[in-house]
Formats: C-alpha cells, sequence, structure tokens
C-alpha cells in the first residue's frame, strides 16, 4: 500500500508524496492540515461531507486530530484527495462548504481524472457578479462559461437541472453591471407543459409571468430584490415571451432564448435573426422536453442541425453527470434517457417491419 502525506498549508499545493511499500490495488494518502478551525466545515455536521465522499467513490476516509487519511483503489484516492483540496482551498478564501459543493468538488475532480474534454484545466472560469462569483459545479458548466465568455451566440442543450440557464443569467448580469451591454432581454415561448391553462386573469405582465418565472429566479439570486425591480421598471431588464419579439433588432443587448425546445423552426429563425450590434445570445433548450403539440417540429433541434459548425456560434452539451440539482434527479434523468433509447429502438424495429411509418424522431424533430 502506497501511503503519501502531504500538509496542506494556506496558499501551498501540498508536500510531494512520500512513497512506502505497497501493492498494485490500493493506496493511501495522508492529508494534515494546519488550521483546526477550519476542520469542522470540511468534514461537515457528524462528518456527513466525508460520508458522502466514501459513499460517492467507495474509499475509506479516517480522521485523527487535524489528520486525514485517504484509502482506497488509486484512481479512486487521487479523486478523493483532488476534491478535498478544492475545499479546502475554498475554505481557506473564506467560501463556504456545503453538500452541494462537495458534490461540485468531486465532479470536478472526476472530470480532471478522466481529462474530460469540456473542462478547462488551466484556468477554472468564473461568472463574477457584484453580489457573487460564480464557480461551475461540473466539467461541462467549465465549458459553458468559457463559451459565454468567447462567442457571440452560444446553444446550451441538455437535461433539466445542469445549470443552463442560471449561468446564462449570471453572464449577462456581469455583462450589465460591468457595462459591456445596455440591456438584458429575457424571452420564453408561452407553451404549457402538457397542461390546458386556459383564460388567466390579469394584464398581459400577469398574464405571461407564469411562463417567466425561472428567469425571474434566476435574477434574484444574482441582484438584491429592489434592483430588479429598478431595472425592470427602467427596461434594463427585460422579461417577454417570444411572441414579442417578432419585428425588433436586439442591439447591444444580452439576449436569452429559455425553453427553446419549445420553439417551432420559424419562432427560432426569427429569434436568431433580431441578433443587432453588440448583442450576445444564450439560446438554452432541452430536446427530450419538447411540449409542442404532436406533429411539430421542434425548433432547437432543427437549429443545432443547420447552424452546426457555424463560425461564431459555440455549442455546450450536458447530460445526466451534469445534473448539479438533488442527485436523484441526476438518476431520473439517466433512467428516462434508457427508456427513451429503448422506446426508439422499438419504434426503428416496427418502422423496418411498416416502411410507410415514421420514427420519433422524424415525428417531433427531437434527434431522440
Amino acid at each position: 500500500m502506497t501511503t503519501a502525506a502531504i500538509a496542506l498549508r494556506p496558499g501551498e499545493r501540498g508536500a510531494p508524496p512520500r512513497p512506502l511499500p505497497s501493492t498494485p490495488e490500493q493506496r493511501s494518502v495522508l492529508l494534515q492540515f494546519d488550521d483546526n478551525a477550519l476542520l469542522p466545515l470540511l468534514y461537515g455536521e457528524h462528518d456527513r461531507h466525508l460520508a458522502r465522499i466514501e459513499q460517492r467513490l467507495g474509499v475509506r476516509l479516517g480522521s485523527r486530530g487535524n489528520r486525514l487519511t485517504i484509502a482506497g483503489p488509486p484512481e479512486r484516492t487521487e479523486v478523493a484527495e483532488a476534491a478535498l483540496r478544492a475545499l479546502w482551498r475554498r475554505l481557506e478564501q473564506g467560501q463556504g462548504v456545503s453538500v452541494a459543493d462537495v458534490e461540485a468538488a468531486l465532479r470536478m475532480a472526476e472530470g480532471e481524472a478522466e481529462n474530460d474534454p469540456r473542462l478547462p484545466l488551466q484556468d477554472i472560469p468564473q461568472i463574477r457578479t457584484r453580489k457573487a462569483a460564480i464557480a461551475p459545479r461540473s466539467p461541462a458548466q467549465a465549458a459553458y462559461i468559457d463559451l459565454l465568455a468567447r462567442h457571440e451566440m452560444v446553444f446550451g442543450v441538455g437535461p433539466a437541472g445542469t445549470g443552463k440557464t442560471y449561468l446564462a443569467v449570471a453572464q449577462g448580469v456581469a455583462l450589465l453591471q460591468a457595462g459591456r451591454v445596455d440591456r438584458i432581454v429575457l424571452s420564453r415561448p408561452a407553451v404549457e407543459a402538457g397542461e390546458r391553462l386556459g383564460f388567466l386573469p390579469g394584464d398581459m405582465k400577469e398574464k405571461v409571468d407564469p411562463y417567466l418565472r425561472p428567469l425571474y429566479d434566476a435574477l434574484h439570486d444574482m441582484l438584491p430584490a429592489e434592483q430588479v425591480v429598478r431595472r425592470i421598471a427602467s427596461g434594463e431588464i427585460e422579461i417577454a415571451p417570444l411572441a414579442f419579439m417578432r419585428g425588433r433588432t436586439l442591439a447591444h443587448c444580452f439576449a436569452i432564448l429559455d425553453e427553446a425546445q419549445n420553439t417551432t423552426p420559424a419562432q427560432m429563425k426569427m429569434f436568431l435573426t433580431r441578433m443587432g450590434e453588440g448583442t450576445r445570445m444564450v439560446i438554452t433548450g432541452d430536446p427530450t422536453q419538447v411540449d409542442l403539440p404532436g406533429g411539430q417540429r421542434s425548433g432547437l433541434a432543427e437549429a443545432l442541425r443547420i447552424l452546426d459548425g457555424v463560425q461564431g456560434i459555440g455549442t455546450a452539451r450536458f447530460d445526466e453527470r451534469d445534473v448539479v440539482r438533488h442527485p436523484l434527479v441526476a438518476r431520473i434523468v439517466a433512467a428516462y434517457g434508457r427508456e427513451d433509447a429503448a422506446a426508439q429502438g422499438r419504434t426503428e424495429g416496427q418502422g423496418a417491419e411498416s416502411p410507410g411509418r415514421r420514427g420519433k424522431k422524424d415525428q417531433d424533430g427531437t434527434g431522440k
């Protein structure tokens, strides 16, 4: 068994490992921390952070005083060590560590260990607003933030809970506060998710607000409530259904089209061609959750096909590994993905027997 002793001090990467006699199947790493006051925050209440790392990676963690031992398969201990290093750096910088931060550190460490091409390893990007610095919680989020900084038009495609809309709103707020855009325009198609809500009371704003609520929620995480109200009143932040975009030119703004899988091809083309001078656009959606009436193609799926390879357009793709909500959400997404794949296989098999039938991919344009 290999044992590596590492003393973590503020601002240091740690001493080189000290090899001892070993077996190739197991490795042991000893971490020694200098600030005992931070250890309860690192370990979590009743050591729940350590328990989560053990459960996720299949390693054994043992703490005594200011020392922590990691034992297990070499590749798994490497991931645990990298995650603990990252969490310790957060604490040194005065930031807290929550269960979500532990999950994020594990995802990032696993991405590094697997040399995930979506992860910019040299400099993990952040979105900095005046209220907070927003760091990526998965390799795909790191790649997405990088695309948002470099491209004028970005597509964020993947399942619910991967942070596509949240990070896009954060980037828009950061650019607005830095004076690089004059306003933020947030839009969604007003399509119900399977229900028929019928008549909604109130004026136009009150009628469309239920569809745009997730965008308001993201804004309130980035800005104080009074600023959100003031900026909406002044027009610096505009939240409008997609139907109101026709005929406009969006100049010097940051425009976000959310739930883009529920656009028709004509609506998508209309929105993309609103782009004016000094404008950046982000289009987010989940091609597996199309709420359009049966038989209508998704404008998002068609745009991804037509615009593939067009210079100046970046595409970030997420999957169930990047879900940053409750861990159960990732398992739910994966289970539905397996069912969709099986259904597609059955449909294709039936199509082979009945040449006149169309598969799901042709019917709804999702490509699934």
